[in-house]
């Protein structure tokens, strides 16, 4: 591990008011706000305030002591290259790790091989066998690949593996720990994840193994028993930003012993929702950790953030960032906004359940949950407003297949695991392409193919519509006669037939115009202008659905 220290921010900041000519003051806002956008990708959201005032900037990766076995670390770069390649692995960074086609080759204990055949799981995916090895060499990574890819695993299995080294070499005592942090932008998420380590842990404890310790940390649920399993000393935290937040401001948990650092759904994460709650999450880390993010779509000014502050991060991404999965059948219909509630009774009869219908807000989700028990539908609701316990039961009704339609805002889109959702159906399209991406993502989960149906009218934005209708190109899926009219001025028709794919806005990501005209690069500018200025005048403001 090393450090550099930095020139400190007084003197920054005198030799910028030294450096800056006579402005008048129109100009110097002008200035100052293009400096604002310039350093929007500055490392202030993933790092601590400590590290940002004294101007530590770490240099080395984490060591582990993790090395692959010889016949792997011989494999020549061409042969890494076509594993990839077959793989279909983009990788970017410093000495990436080779990938790893199996998992006794990753030196996992004998219980965790077991577990994983009694799961069905054979051999790693992808995202697995390039992103394994990396995060089991101590490396930053950033893990982007296509929902039910495998991800949770990437992660899940090395913190089980640092926190049985830690307790070996030196047992964690009572009121200790964490040492590993996963963090969900949701509360079913977060259970999801939790759940997962469970089912890793508890094999190894019966084969003879130190015991690891972990704990769901999330609202909703009595604080008093999330304390006793701190009280005992924990390994592994898997928490939601707000509850996390709050235990550490009262000084029931530490982060002092904590190394490892996971953002699951990175980018739901680290958006202007959620930013406070994660930058106060940092402060609380007195030294370097391994911080890896993951999720299905990466925008650019997501990874500008985590690369400025991560230690030379391994970027693995599996396919293209923010593309569907070709496992899904998308279907785009023209639906009146009025008839729209009838005209789900009839798409609910393309497939057999269970099915899962995302609405924008919880009015909506309210609505169409009381218009289907109406008609006779066994139906459950799940959005933030709801009490912990309703969602528990929706979901777990939903998951054991007692319920045939589950309805849903965003909360359900990001990560949760239902393998087999026949069909998903998109009672309003997102305002946002990514959140679209991980709405269908709910189907075609692990080699299956699902439906997703998605109503479209002339209520949605052009750019949304635009967006999906090259997310549907690219696809190669039909395209309804309402987007194939839509023509985009900035669209090149040589680009749309290049075989690489559609090739789209730097900024956000998405498919339907460039970075000249990007709707969220302008609402960026906008509101990273007004949240800098409430920082210095006081802050309040927007907290994301928990």
């Amino acid at each position: 591990m090393g450090e550099a220290t930095k020139p400190s921010l007084l003197v920054q900041a005198t030799k910028l008011k030294r450096d800056v000519p006579n402005l008048s003051a129109t100009e110097q806002i002008l200035l100052q706000e293009k400096e604002m956008m310039e350093h929007l990708s500055d490392k202030k959201t993933l790092m601590s305030v400590r590290e940002l005032a004294k101007g530590i900037a770490y240099t080395e990766p984490l060591f582990t002591g993790w090395r692959p076995p010889l016949h792997i670390r011989k494999m020549s770069s061409k042969h890494m290259d076509l594993i990839r390649k077959q793989c279909h692995i983009i990788v970017n960074g410093e000495d990436i790790p080779p990938p790893i086609n199996t998992f006794e080759d990753m030196k996992f204990p004998r219980p965790i091989l077991d577990t994983l055949k009694e799961k069905g799981i054979s051999q790693p995916t992808p995202i697995q066998a390039q992103g394994l090895p990396v995060v089991l060499s101590g490396r930053d990574m950033i893990g982007i690949a296509f929902t039910g890819s495998g991800k949770t695993l990437a992660f899940v299995l090395p913190m089980i593996m640092i926190a049985l080294q830690e307790e070996t070499m030196m047992p964690i005592a009572p009121g200790e720990g964490p040492v590993a942090l996963i963090l969900c932008p949701s509360r079913e998420l977060a259970t999801q994840t939790h759940e997962v380590v469970q089912q890793f842990v508890a094999p190894l404890v019966d084969a003879g193994y130190p015991q690891v310790r972990s704990l769901l940390c999330i609202g909703g649920v009595d604080m008093r028993s999330q304390l006793e399993v701190v009280k005992r000393g924990v390994h592994i935290v898997v928490a939601t930003p707000g509850r996390l937040k709050d235990l550490l401001a009262k000084k029931k948990m530490s982060l002092d012993a904590c190394r490892y650092l996971t953002l699951d759904e990175a980018d739901r994460l680290v958006d202007l929702g959620f930013e406070d709650d994660i930058r106060q999450v940092f402060d609380h880390f007195k030294s370097q950790r391994q911080t890896l993010l993951f999720s299905a779509t990466m925008p650019a000014n997501i990874q500008i953030f985590a690369t400025s502050a991560l230690v030379k991060p391994v970027t693995v991404n599996v396919g293209r960032a923010g593309a569907a999965s070709l496992d899904v059948i998308q279907e785009a219909e023209y639906v009146k906004q009025e008839a729209k509630t009838v005209y789900l009774l009839e798409c609910l009869q393309k497939n057999s359940p269970p099915v899962l219908i995302f609405c924008e807000n919880k009015a909506d989700v309210d609505g169409v949950h009381e218009y289907l028990l109406l008609k006779g539908v066994e139906a459950v609701a799940i959005h933030g407003g709801k009490d912990q316990e309703d969602r528990e039961y929706a979901i777990s009704s939903f998951k054991a297949g007692e319920k045939d339609v589950l309805v849903a805002t965003d909360v359900a889109s990001k990560g949760l695991d239902f393998p087999d959702i026949q069909h998903v159906i998109n009672y309003d399209m997102p305002a946002e392409i990514e959140n679209y991406v991980h709405r269908i993502g709910r189907t075609g989960r692990c080699g299956k193919t699902g439906v997703a149906t998605t109503f479209i009218n002339k209520n949605q934005s052009e750019t949304t519509l635009l967006d999906m209708k090259h997310l549907l190109q690219e696809a190669k899926q039909r395209i309804p006669p309402v987007l194939e009219e839509l023509n985009d001025p900035m669209e090149d028709a040589e680009t749309i037939a290049n075989a690489g794919g559609v090739k789209g806005c730097a900024y956000c990501g998405g498919l339907g115009h460039r970075i000249g005209d990007c709707p969220k690069l302008e609402n960026q500018k906008s509101v990273a202008i007004s949240n800098s200025r409430r920082d210095y005048f006081g802050s309040g403001g927007y907290r994301g659905e928990m």
